[in-house]
Order: structure tokens, then C-alpha cells, then sequence
């Protein structure tokens, strides 16, 4: 690990052990096209398979003490995890392309993830108890059992904070764990899980970085119990198909489409419209929660545009570590063209398209992954700006009037992840949320600030399965064993 002022360099851990490859993988900085913000270890076939097989010698002693005993365990291995939080901040920042803020704020919410995991360790190991019944004479114990061996891959957007959501259950429930962070953004992810499971006994936790390529034995191991992904929606697929071989389980957060209705109540304040802007707009548009759709009620469209407008055009496009930036680069080339496209077409079909900000004229950043932020205007609903993620700076505005139509677009959409519902009026948020089809609800607000890191998350539809956070996510790595004692009294008594 080396200090944030040169590149950093990362390697494995495995079985309590840092390893170095022979091979490893440059990670561009994408504000600085050219410029390498780190190396980190490329593992072999061989280095993956040596972390399943640590992580299963570790599993029996592991799985063997009590949920207090592991959260202690825990507690210990958390503690002091935000003395380097600057240092890991910037890393994340040069390699991910986010404004520093965002980064420091990542490295927090997977400490305050873990944390709230252990506060559920009294939880973990209640039994529950089925007496006998009419014609069902014995007393059965249903007790929870961890799975084994877990995989927990991240995406480059939000790593840390991402893998607060799972890691830590995943541990608490018995199971010992691998991370992948993400090959494009690895190394403040590496660097903190390593600090981690060099305080936990060896083998527990691993983590190993390199081309997904040589990954497919964290899927297809038959030692992997259970695969926890964070991605796209193809890349989920792809998950999904590796692990079918070994009826490896899986829980996939993937991709959404998230709409935020504004009802013709709603109150658009200085404090509203910030929230709305910050659910659009951070990281670039890359959150997978983010509003990427807005339905406002056609009285309050102007006032909506007029109130974002205003903010972006305060927008500040430049590199994530320079104070004042307000908006940084998208993290790739690719994503960047993307996005470009779809702005593009929603224009070249009628759509009024409007732009915000400045790109950076510094020369080392011209040529970076900077687009600026747009709103368009009311386009055709079936515009790839409306049916896809833009995941990016872009947000479609339609009007509507009536809210059965609201809800209808809303549900329209392969997606099913989050939403929004903006009025004053509670009895119309819950009616109007409770015919959302989709995982999580806010009401007047929208996106990760406001998630409640205690409630399940996860989507519906093609943004995934299975839920993550709270006890939820716990039971999600265990699953029950139920143990039946005949009632020799309640068996007589049939007969």
C-alpha cells in the first residue's frame, strides 16, 4: 500500500497471506486518458482456486461459533478502518473519476454497514419453535445453517460502499468469504478488505483482483456456495449461467430504470429540488439507484425544469480530486459514447434537449470521459433515453395528467428496482408507492443518500433477485435446518 501522492499498488490475499502475480493489471484513470492510477494484482486460475480452498478450510472453525463470537470477531477487525479513509478516498477517486466527497462518503457507508450487521448478531441464532398440532404430533426446532464458501463481486461505481451491503452478513451468518472488486476500479477496494482480514483468521476473508477472464472459479467452483453480483443486467445473465453448472445460489443487484413521480401537490423548495438533482445527478449518473426517469404532473413542469436548470448550471466539470469540482468524468470511453448517443437521438427525434456546464480546459483533461449534464424534455416514450439506463448524466422529463397514467408509465419498463413518489399528501404517496412495481419506495426524496442501510434492498423484474441489508440479508447466506422430536404423548393421543 503506498501513499495516495503515487500510483498504489495492490496484490491478493489469500489464507491471511498479501500474494503478488507476475501479471498485473494497469487501471487507467479515466478523467486523464493515458494516465495509470494504480496497478493491481492479474490472478491465475490457480491464485482463485487456492481462495476457494482457503476460504473452505476456514469455513468449519468459522461457521463453528456462535453469531456473538463472529461479531466480535468482527467488531475487532473493523476497528480503525477509517484512519487511511483520506488515502482510500483519493485512490478511489483517481481510479473510479468521482469527486473525492463521493469517494470519502463510499469508505464510510461500508464502515457503517458493518456496523449495523453486528447489531443483529443477537438475532442470528433464534430458533423458532413449532409445537405439536392436530395430526402433527412433534415438536420441531427450525434453526438457520451459513452456506459455506461465498463470492461477493462489486461493480466500479460505489465498490465499498456496495460491498458493506453483503460482506459483512455474509460473515455474521458462518459463511467464509472472497471479494472481487471491480478490474477498472480495484484498489481502494483491495486495499481496505485486506486491512480487514488481517485481523480475522486466516482463510475467512480473501480477496483477489484480476481479468474476469480467470475469474470463473469464483462461480463455478463446486466449493462456492453462493454468489452475491452487483452489475448490469447482462452481466447478472451471465452469473446466473455460470452457476447453473454447480447450482451455485445467487443474489443480483443489477441495473434500473427508477422513476420519481411528481405529483401536482408536491412541493418543489430549494431543499426538494436538491434532493431530486443529487438523485439524478451523482457520480456522474452512475448509481444504480438513481432517478432515471421523472414524471411530473404537467402543472409543475415548468417549475420542475426552471428549479434543475438552475442547478446545473452551477455545474462543475473537472477532476474529482480539485476543490470545486462538482460533477467528474464517466468512469469509460465506452460509457461515455453511450450516453452521448442517447442524447444525441433523443435530439435528432424532437425532443428539446438542454445542456449544462462547461468541459474542463485543462489539456490533460480534454480528452477525458467528461459529458455535460442534460435534461430532455418531454421525448417519445419509446426513445432510448427513456427505456434504457442511461446510467450517466442525462435525465428524460415527461409530463403527465393523471396519476393512474404516471403509475402506468412507471411500471412500464424491464426494470424494478426503486422509485420515488413527490406530494404532501401521505395517503396519495402510499397509494401511488404501493402500486410501484419495484423493490424500494421513497417518498419525497430519491436515490443512496437516503437508503435505509437497516430495511432489504433489492429489485424486482430484470434488476434482480434476492434482498441484501438487515436480518433479510443475513438469512439470504443461510439456509434452515429443521429438527422434528416425536411427542410420544401427542402420537398416543392420534391413536
Amino acid at each position: 500500500m503506498t501513499k495516495t501522492s503515487t500510483q498504489s499498488v495492490t496484490g491478493l490475499y489469500i489464507n491471511g497471506e498479501s500474494r503478488s502475480t507476475q501479471e498485473t493489471l494497469a487501471v487507467a484513470d479515466p478523467a486523464r486518458p493515458g494516465s495509470v492510477a494504480g496497478h493491481a494484482a492479474a490472478a491465475s486460475p490457480e491464485d482463485v482456486a487456492d481462495a476457494v480452498g482457503a476460504a473452505k478450510a476456514a469455513f468449519p472453525a468459522w461457521s463453528a461459533l456462535s453469531a456473538q463470537e463472529r461479531a466480535a470477531r468482527m467488531a475487532n477487525a473493523i476497528a480503525g478502518i477509517a484512519d487511511l479513509r483520506d488515502e482510500d478516498a483519493a485512490i478511489l477517486s483517481r481510479e473510479n473519476g468521482k469527486i473525492v466527497m463521493e469517494s470519502w462518503v463510499d469508505a464510510l457507508v461500508f464502515e457503517l454497514r458493518w456496523q449495523l450487521a453486528l447489531s443483529l448478531a443477537d438475532q442470528v441464532d433464534q430458533d423458532g419453535i413449532l409445537e405439536p398440532a392436530p395430526g402433527i404430533p412433534v415438536t420441531t426446532t427450525v434453526s438457520y445453517q451459513p452456506l459455506g464458501v461465498v463470492t461477493v463481486i462489486v461493480p466500479f461505481n460505489w465498490p465499498v460502499a456496495i460491498l458493506g451491503a453483503s460482506l459483512p452478513h455474509a460473515l455474521l451468518a458462518g459463511n467464509t468469504a472472497i471479494v472481487k472488486p471491480p478490474p477498472t476500479a480495484p484498489l481502494a477496494t483491495t486495499r481496505i478488505v485486506q486491512r480487514v482480514a488481517e485481523k480475522l483468521p486466516p482463510g475467512v476473508l480473501n480477496v483477489v483482483t484480476g481479468r474476469d477472464s480467470d475469474m470463473s472459479g469464483l462461480i463455478r467452483n463446486d466449493d462456492v456456495a453462493k454468489v452475491c453480483f452487483t452489475g448490469s443486467v447482462n452481466g447478472g445473465k451471465r452469473i446466473m449461467e455460470m452457476a447453473s453448472g454447480s447450482l451455485t445460489r445467487v443474489t443480483l443487484e443489477l441495473g434500473g430504470n427508477d422513476a420519481a413521480i411528481i405529483l401536482d401537490d408536491a412541493l418543489l423548495d430549494d431543499t426538494r429540488l436538491d434532493r431530486l438533482h443529487a438523485a439524478v445527478f451523482d457520480t456522474t449518473g452512475q448509481i444504480c439507484m438513481n432517478a432515471k426517469r421523472i414524471y411530473v404532473h404537467r402543472s409543475r413542469m415548468d417549475e420542475l425544469v426552471q428549479g434543475l436548470s438552475a442547478r446545473l448550471e452551477n455545474a462543475v466539470l473537472g477532476y474529482g480530486l480539485d476543490e470545486g469540482t462538482t460533477m467528474g468524468p464517466l468512469h469509460s470511453p465506452g460509457q461515455k459514447a453511450f450516453v452521448e448517443d442517447l442524447i444525441q437521438e433523443a435530439e435528432a427525434a424532437g425532443a428539446e434537449v438542454r445542456r449544462f456546464g462547461t468541459l474542463p480546459e485543462d489539456p490533460d483533461l480534454r480528452d477525458g470521459n467528461f459529458l455535460r449534464p442534460a435534461l430532455v424534455l418531454d421525448p417519445h416514450p419509446e426513445l432510448r433515453v427513456v427505456t434504457e439506463e442511461q446510467f450517466g448524466p442525462v435525465i428524460p422529463i415527461i409530463p403527465f395528467d393523471a396519476e393512474d397514467e404516471a403509475v402506468a408509465w412507471a411500471n412500464d419498463t424491464w426494470a424494478g428496482l426503486c422509485g420515488s413518489v413527490w406530494t404532501e399528501d401521505p395517503a396519495r404517496a402510499n397509494a401511488v408507492g404501493s402500486q410501484l412495481a419495484c423493490g424500494y419506495v421513497w417518498v419525497n426524496d430519491h436515490g443512496a443518500t437516503r437508503l435505509d442501510l437497516r430495511a432489504p434492498f433489492g429489485g424486482m423484474k430484470q434488476s434482480g433477485m434476492g434482498r441484501e441489508q438487515g436480518i433479510q440479508g443475513v438469512r439470504a447466506f443461510q439456509d434452515t435446518r429443521s429438527i422434528a422430536h416425536l411427542d410420544e404423548a401427542a402420537a398416543a393421543a392420534a391413536h
